[in-house]
């Protein structure tokens, strides 16, 4: 079952990922809400859409957008609605 794993710490971890462009894509119900934070940052896919991200801190420890997804997707992305995504310190494991 894929693991999303940031300093040792299980961040998500599910059966149901969607792979995009070498990227899992985890239930947004999967996603620990105790690690994350909103950001302001967003950046633009041209198929997908406008990204929106998270940060994760625990323990004095912070990844500022270390876990994106689309509120909004463009029609040929709605396989990522209601989905998260994650990279920088992030490794996803099987």
């Amino acid at each position: 079952m894929p693991k999303a794993v940031w300093n040792d710490l299980v961040v998500a971890e599910s059966d149901d990922t969607v792979l995009v462009e070498g990227n899992h894509y985890f239930p947004r119900a999967a996603l620990r809400e105790d690690l994350i934070t909103d950001s302001a940052t967003h950046t633009v896919c041209p198929w997908k859409g406008t990204a929106s991200y998270y940060s994760l801190s625990h323990d004095g420890k912070t990844t500022r957008d270390a876990v994106w997804y689309y509120p909004e997707p463009k029609p040929d992305a709605e396989m990522v609605r209601d989905r998260v995504a994650f990279w920088k310190d992030v490794r996803v494991v099987d």
